[in-house]
């Protein structure tokens, strides 16, 4: 009887290496995918940081000591002496004046430029091209070139140096960005449902106020905070058109840059609490902010 005897086999290196490859590969990734993800956070981060950190400087200068304003030592005392010596003073009139005018301008220009942008997008004739085009181009020329005609007309009307005088000023200029954002978005939102709302009983303006105008309302959330920003961050016209009463806070923080000196912690409170409006308004209406100012940016 002929015995046969199993040879043990020992693997190969080279089949050793082919097993055991997908397990180095796998091993080798995670690093790699661990990197890419967490990379990316802390680029975002260093991005974050380098954009902020012009804000960032004006809030220490804030609480900083009126003498140490510009200390090399980022370890100092906060102190409240800045905002106290801002509210004592004109700047909280100034500042309830930029809020004033901001909001009046705000409301004022989206009033009359979204339902001008509605019939410039649904209503066609045969000028509406130039119309948008001669709406457009009031926003083409410096603001100079007419402060000279606001100045005299207004010393006439006796609207100089008013909060009503300003907001008319800023509507000129707003109204142009209004009208031109909220076409695009009136675009977007599809005839056939003011159609249909026609279908149903609806007039013309009754399906814009149901349904055209929900449907854009990120939009005129996006056009609102631009309107606000523009006119709250205006420093030229409210510097020419105002004296006494009608002062904004930007204006009013130029008071600070004086001949015996100029008071940076003041400088720094005042920029601090300008900042905040905008801030509160943006995080306010954050929602339909990010939905308008993304909309159109993906197209099928």
């Amino acid at each position: 009887m002929n015995a046969t005897t199993d040879t043990l086999r020992l693997p190969s290196r080279d089949s050793a290496g082919d097993h055991d490859m997908p397990a180095l590969r796998r091993s080798g990734a995670r690093p790699l995918a661990w990197l890419r993800r967490h990379g990316r956070v802390a680029l975002a981060v260093v991005l974050l940081l380098v954009l902020m950190f012009p804000f960032l400087w004006l809030v220490q200068i804030a609480f900083r000591p009126a003498e140490g304003a510009f200390d090399d030592s980022l370890l100092f005392t906060p102190t409240l002496e800045a905002f106290r010596a801002l509210l004592q003073g004109n700047f909280a009139r100034s500042f309830a004046n930029s809020l004033l005018v901001s909001s009046l301008s705000t409301v004022l220009s989206l009033a009359i430029g979204v339902p001008a942008a509605y019939a410039l997008t649904r209503w066609h004739f045969r000028a509406r091209g130039r119309v948008a085009l001669w709406i457009l181009i009031t926003r083409m020329a410096p603001p100079i070139a007419f402060t000279i005609p606001f100045f005299l007309a207004y010393r006439w009307i006796g609207l100089l140096d008013t909060v009503w005088g300003l907001a008319l000023v800023y509507l000129t200029f707003n109204l142009a960005v209004v009208i031109w954002l909220m076409q695009g978005f009136f675009e977007a939102v599809p005839a056939a449902l003011e159609e249909a709302a026609w279908i149903d009983g609806c007039g013309v303006w009754s399906a814009f106020w149901r349904v055209t105008l929900p449907l854009a309302a990120p939009g005129v959330a996006a056009t609102a905070v631009l309107c606000f920003i523009f006119s709250w961050n205006d420093f030229f016209y409210a510097l020419i058109l105002t004296r006494t009463h009608a002062v904004t806070a930007p204006v009013a923080i130029v008071n600070f840059l004086q001949y015996e000196g100029w008071e940076w912690t003041k400088i720094a409170a005042g920029g601090t609490l300008v900042m905040l409006p905008v801030v509160a308004f943006t995080l306010l209406v954050r929602k339909y902010l990010v939905r308008g100012l993304t909309a159109g940016g993906v197209k099928d």
